[in-house]
């Protein structure tokens, strides 16, 4: 997956997202202070930041080095470690709250990787995890895919991925063993100015949308461009929604 990208490109690219779902993140997964939470898929760190400010004892992982690098820079004092999801680095019970914002469709195994957040959870503790509605149609990027698809029936977009639709998470929770699980919609509006604003970081190899970029020839790339352009207009108002699924852990 092309994550192993500067911070700089992700903040760009779904960083900006990212910073309006964190509080309804951390509201969503009872996040107090003084509570030992658990940051999965932390990338350059947005919801670490959303978690120190609300004075949660905070730990973090990511897969990806200039990520976990970024991100240690950024919070020296919170402990981020190069990990995947499915093998967390820490002992049984090491935390109240395990949070996974925009990461479970990119899990290689999405149920092991919700287990393994219920593992390092302790008993009454809460496990939750967002994901952009790609099913339906109302993620950030999903103006990118259905001009992409137009353009060749070929491309799957990212509406396969896991937890990608209404009830989805819900059902992996289950299958990963939690508990009294909840299933809520997230709404992000965001604006861009202009066009450019909101294009140019779909031109930066970030995610699996910045990678089918790269991929096309130069002339697929100018049309897709162009197709936005002429589809989206300027400014830019974007209505979108992530699902986000809580469980607890129940021993």
């Amino acid at each position: 997956m092309a994550f192993n990208v500067a911070a700089d490109a992700y903040d760009r690219f779904m960083g900006r997202y990212s910073a309006v779902l964190t509080p309804q993140m951390a509201d969503f997964g009872r996040v107090k202070a003084g509570q030992r939470a658990l940051d999965v898929g932390c990338g350059p760190g947005a919801l670490i930041a959303e978690l120190v400010d609300r004075g949660a004892h905070a730990s973090a992982v990511d897969p990806s080095p200039p990520f976990v690098a970024a991100a240690r820079e950024r919070y020296p004092d919170v402990d981020v470690r190069q990990a995947t999801a499915e093998k967390l680095p820490f002992a049984d019970a090491s935390f109240d709250v395990a949070l996974a914002q925009l990461v479970v469709h990119f899990m290689a195994d999405p149920v092991q990787g919700i287990a393994e957040m219920a593992r390092v959870t302790g008993d009454g503790g809460v496990v939750a995890a967002s994901v952009w509605d790609m099913v339906g149609g109302q993620a950030p990027i999903s103006p990118f895919w259905r001009a992409a698809r137009e353009l060749d029936s070929g491309v799957e977009g990212e509406a396969r991925r896991a937890g990608a639709g209404e009830g989805q998470l819900s059902e992996l929770f289950a299958q990963a063993g939690l508990a009294d699980i909840e299933e809520t919609a997230f709404p992000v509006h965001v604006e861009h100015a202009t066009f450019e604003e909101w294009w140019k970081p779909f031109t930066l190899g970030v995610g699996p949308a910045g990678e089918y970029f790269q991929q096309l020839e130069p002339e697929q790339q100018q049309a897709l461009e162009q197709r936005l352009r002429d589809q989206l207009g300027e400014p830019i108002a974007l209505e979108t929604r992530a699902w986000a699924a809580r469980g607890t852990v129940s021993y």
